[in-house]
């Protein structure tokens, strides 16, 4: 991704300090694509849609140098409606991560609005899709996107294994425990192989309540093709139980890669509302930053579950989507 990168030198204290270097980049993602959805009853609606593949954006990130190891960062990155030009996640000016931090040899520790260890799991590790396109693994699963107020510490590598601990604060006087979230996740990677053990946990308004969603996710990459898979077990605010299973792979083939992934969703309630999704999708490089892609999402809800296909962005609005569109990363 080519980036635009400003380079700043801060002379040191009169007394001889060290010159302290800082980096700061824009970077950010230009998606617009069709998507056709259809419904149960062959209801269709078509549309041109902001952030099919991934949500469109535009960002800075950077990075200063302390001295004896250690670093200050930053992310400021807002989501936009190319469609419409407008501001995505309700309006919010860094609506994407807005956080600060320090790094160094003991880890890194970051503030603010920030992705949970469970969604990065689920991203990044299990769903080959990578919650883009009609075969989103967060039409049936649950994601925990975002958490506001959070305090997030990442330890260091040692042994091939890793850890983040996350805490976000409800911030409601009186009461601590009310709106908190508190998540974390253990990472085992070795070469092709990603295996991430993740948890989150969120109160509600009145601390009476949460939900619990907890995820196993494992990636291998074959060099031909790689493998995907993930099981995450939840507890809804009524107590409920559900679990999912998700498969899949991703292959490439010189410019185009293949993905596809078959989720179903197991629900232990009385209701038994389970679902199973199919989707397929492929991506064609035009370049390093722009491609072609397209995909294809099905959902078969079962004893009245209301699971939607949608995309990266869309929620969705029927059981089928279909969607065709480009991409340019900067």
């Amino acid at each position: 991704m080519k980036k635009v990168l400003f380079t700043l030198l801060a002379l040191g204290a009169a007394s001889g300090g060290a010159l302290a270097q800082s980096s700061v980049t824009m970077y950010g993602v230009a998606d617009a694509g069709l998507v056709f959805d259809k419904d149960a009853a062959g209801d269709r609606l078509n549309r041109v849609a902001s952030g099919v593949a991934s949500g469109s954006r535009i960002g800075f990130k950077g990075k200063e140098d302390l001295g004896g190891g250690l670093a200050a960062t930053f992310v400021l990155e807002s989501g936009f409606n190319i469609d419409t030009g407008t501001s995505g996640q309700g309006g919010r000016l860094f609506g994407r991560q807005a956080y600060v931090g320090l790094t160094g040899s003991a880890g890194a520790v970051t503030l603010g609005r920030q992705y949970s260890p469970y969604y990065l799991a689920l991203r990044d590790v299990a769903d080959p899709f990578v919650i883009g396109l009609a075969g989103t693994a967060s039409n049936i699963m649950a994601t925990n996107y975002r958490v506001d107020n959070m305090v997030q510490y990442t330890t260091p590598t040692w042994s091939k294994l890793s850890a983040d601990l996350a805490y976000g604060f409800g911030e409601v006087a009186g009461d601590n425990a009310k709106n908190r979230s508190m998540g974390g996740a253990v990472h085992y990677i070795d070469g092709p192989l990603n295996v991430t053990l993740t948890h989150h946990r969120k109160e509600n308004a009145l601390a009476t309540q949460q939900t619990r969603n907890t995820l196993l996710a494992t990636r291998y990459d074959f060099g031909v093709v790689q493998g995907n898979f993930g099981y995450a077990d939840n507890r809804a605010l009524d107590n409920s139980k559900s679990n999912d299973i998700l498969v899949g792979f991703s292959a490439p083939f010189g410019a185009t890669k293949l993905v596809a992934s078959y989720i179903r969703h197991n629900d232990k309630s009385n209701a038994n509302r389970d679902a199973q999704q199919w989707a397929i999708g492929a991506f064609y490089a035009l370049s390093k930053r722009s491609d072609l892609y397209t995909g294809y999402g099905h959902i078969s809800n079962k004893n009245g579950a209301t699971f939607v296909v949608g995309n990266a962005t869309d929620d969705g609005t029927g059981n089928s989507g279909f969607n065709l569109g480009m991409r340019h990363t900067f």
